[in-house]
C-alpha cells in the first residue's frame, strides 16, 4: 500500500509538472490536495511520507476523527465537501480551508464561528459553472453579488473559487468549465471590491486535473489518482 501511493504521488507530481510546462507555469504555483475521503488513517500517514501535507475531506466527522490522530501542523486538512450549518464550529477550528461555501446563510454561520475564536476563515466560494442539478454551487451571476457581501465580514477572507466539472471520459470536455470560472475570478478582482482579492482556483479532480492546471487552477484535488478507488464501505477510519 505504501509504496503504491508512494508511486502515484510520483506519478501526480510529474503530470503536474508537465502541465505546468506547457502552460509556462512554475511547478510552486499549484497546490495538491490528496482527497483522502473514506480513507483510513494509514493512507494518509503513507501520503504524507511521499510529501503530501494537503488533504481534502468531504465529511467535518472524518476531518474530527483523523485530526484528532494527526493533528492539524503537519496535517492541513480542507473542507471540500458540502458543508451543512450545524457542522460549521468544528470545521471552522480545524479546516485551514474551505472549498465549499455556496451561500450567504452559511457565510453567516462561519463568521460567527470564527469570530468566537477570533480566527478568519479563509473560504472558497463553490460554483455550479457546468449547472448540474446534482450538483451543488452558485451559478455564475450570483458569485459576485455573495461576494459583496461576504467581503464586509471581518472573520472571513473570500479567497477564490471552487468548481466540481461533470464527469467525462475526456478531459477536453471540461476545458471550458475552468476557463469559465478562472475568467469570472478575473473579471471580479477587477472590480476592486474593498478586502477581495482572490488567488486560489480550486478546479481539476483525478481524471481532468492536468487540463485544469493548464486553464489556471492552483488547487487540484486528487483522490483516487493517489489512493486509488474509494471504498464507502470502510467504517474504521484508523
Amino acid at each position: 500500500m505504501e509504496s503504491m501511493i508512494y508511486n502515484n504521488m510520483q506519478t501526480v507530481r510529474k503530470n503536474i509538472s508537465d502541465a505546468c510546462k506547457r502552460s509556462q507555469r512554475p511547478i510552486s504555483s499549484v497546490t495538491l490536495l490528496a482527497v483522502s475521503k473514506t480513507k483510513p488513517i494509514a493512507m494518509l500517514v503513507a501520503a504524507h511520507k511521499a510529501d503530501a501535507t494537503e488533504f481534502g475531506e468531504n465529511k467535518v466527522q472524518e476531518i474530527v476523527e483523523k485530526s484528532a490522530v494527526l493533528g492539524t501542523e503537519d496535517y492541513h486538512f480542507h473542507m471540500i465537501g458540502h458543508l451543512q450549518k450545524n457542522k460549521v464550529k468544528k470545521a471552522v477550528l480545524l479546516s485551514c480551508l474551505i472549498h465549499s461555501v455556496d451561500s450567504l446563510e452559511l457565510a453567516e454561520v462561519i463568521q460567527k464561528e470564527a469570530e468566537k475564536i477570533n480566527k478568519v476563515q479563509e473560504i472558497l466560494l463553490e460554483v455550479n459553472v457546468a449547472e448540474e442539478d446534482s450538483k451543488y454551487g452558485l451559478s455564475l451571476s450570483d458569485v459576485e453579488p455573495l461576494v459583496r457581501k461576504i467581503a464586509a465580514f471581518p472573520n472571513i477572507r473570500v479567497r477564490g473559487l471552487m468548481t466540481v466539472a461533470p464527469y467525462t471520459e475526456n478531459p477536453e470536455n471540461n476545458r471550458i468549465f475552468f476557463r469559465k470560472l478562472r475568467q469570472l475570478l478575473i473579471d471580479i478582482n477587477g472590480k476592486s471590491i474593498d478586502n477581495i482579492s482572490m488567488d486560489i482556483l480550486s478546479m481539476g479532480m483525478t481524471g481532468d486535473y492536468s487540463v485544469a492546471i493548464e486553464e489556471g487552477a492552483t488547487h487540484i484535488r486528487v483522490g483516487t489518482g493517489i489512493f486509488g478507488e474509494r471504498d464507502y464501505s470502510t467504517k474504521d477510519l484508523k
